[in-house]
């Protein structure tokens, strides 16, 4: 499916930030108009794979955010791992390497509807980090796109980067590679930790495929409405 034929509650990826399963089902039965949910680390060291199985059997899809990033057999290990649990994506760092991408993706291509999306560099990373506490020697902008690049090339399926690069990795990466942009955020939200954000409306004109959202939404007065306002500016943009 292609980001064109994809509806607009599709387009938007909640993440469960809770640590406990009861917690993550009543937050998933608050909003039963959200179809895509992220699992990221608290949830998934604190329940493991029993709430991957909550989502499955409410016809959930299911971003599973690991982080993966480690020697290319730990990786492969990891990676046919969750092939078990029926998931739409899979995180792996594109700082793991080119061997441990292409052995990963090729992981991937065997299960089905598995997506891997390479990490390009964390939304909470500054250009002034990444060159004076990082030491990486590349204008910020440039980083992502040679990650990008990388993943693409080892035949990775997209990339998770910062709205602010969205628009030049589209420019530039193949129009099938998927872009999954957090660090979105409504202009009547808080920014908290994220550093490169923008809004949802803004995010998806400059061609992101996918939004990570979680606090403005799963942390207001009122899940709901803060759901469909979001859903309406992104249907505007789009």
């Amino acid at each position: 499916m292609n980001s064109e034929q994809l509806l607009v509650s599709d387009r938007i990826i909640v993440p469960l930030d809770v640590p406990t399963p009861m917690q993550a089902i009543a937050l998933i039965d608050k909003l039963p108009q959200v179809t895509f949910w992220k699992v990221g680390f608290e949830l998934f060291i604190g329940a493991g794979a029993e709430v991957l199985k909550v989502l499955k059997q409410r016809n959930k899809r299911i971003f599973l955010d690991l982080k993966l990033h480690d020697i290319p057999n730990t990786v492969v290990g990891a990676c046919t791992s969750a092939k078990l649990y029926d998931i739409d994506f899979l995180t792996i760092h594109a700082t793991s390497g080119r061997k441990t991408l292409e052995m990963a993706a090729e992981v991937a291509r065997g299960s089905g509807h598995l997506k891997l999306l390479a990490v390009t560099l964390l939304t909470s990373i500054n250009s002034r980090e990444l060159a004076f506490d990082l030491k990486i020697p590349l204008e910020l902008p440039e980083y992502v796109l040679q990650m990008a690049l990388l993943a693409q090339e080892s035949g990775i399926s997209g990339a998770i980067c910062s709205p602010r690069e969205a628009g030049q990795l589209r420019k530039i990466c193949d129009r099938d590679f998927l872009l999954v942009c957090p660090g979105v955020r409504p202009s009547w939200s808080e920014t908290k930790d994220q550093k490169r954000v923008m809004t949802p409306g803004q995010a998806i004109a400059a061609g992101a495929d996918y939004l990570v959202i979680g606090r403005p939404i799963t942390q207001a007065t009122n899940p709901l409405e803060a759901w469909e306002r979001i859903c309406e500016e992104v249907a505007g943009a789009m």
